[in-house]
């Protein structure tokens, strides 16, 4: 098969909110969660020093805040955020549910010096 399907929903959550699909997709370097946050709900505090993984946050759905590195970072659906491995980091949901898809995975480098990506055929 050239291809893995899951529904999230079919992955028991961790931390009553957090569905871990690497696995289950059978990736080797992305990492994708889904994370549907009930009011009030607040991730575990931590960072990705030691797997050196970057993570994107996006917020499909409601207003969240993201702490990082002592610094509160409101959100509401639709903005995407970028953190480095290095950076503490702690989802902070508000009064009302949200949805997050959270995607991470080593820093990328194309080996080039001017590290630029190649968007031929691209649209968008």
């Amino acid at each position: 098969m050239s291809y893995e399907k899951v529904n999230y929903t079919d992955v028991e959550p961790v931390s009553g909110a957090m569905h871990f699909l690497r696995e289950p997709l059978k990736s080797r370097s992305v990492g994708v969660t889904i994370v549907r946050c009930d009011p009030g709900w607040r991730s575990q505090k931590h960072d990705h020093t030691a797997d050196d993984h970057e993570e994107i946050y996006v917020l499909m759905r409601g207003e969240a805040t993201i702490r990082i590195d002592e610094e509160d970072v409101s959100m509401e659906s639709g903005d995407v955020l970028w953190i480095p491995p290095e950076s503490t980091r702690q989802i902070r949901n508000s009064d009302e549910e949200s949805a997050f898809v959270l995607v991470s995975a080593p820093e990328f480098d194309d080996g080039s010096e001017q590290g630029s990506w190649s968007l031929t055929g691209f649209t968008g």
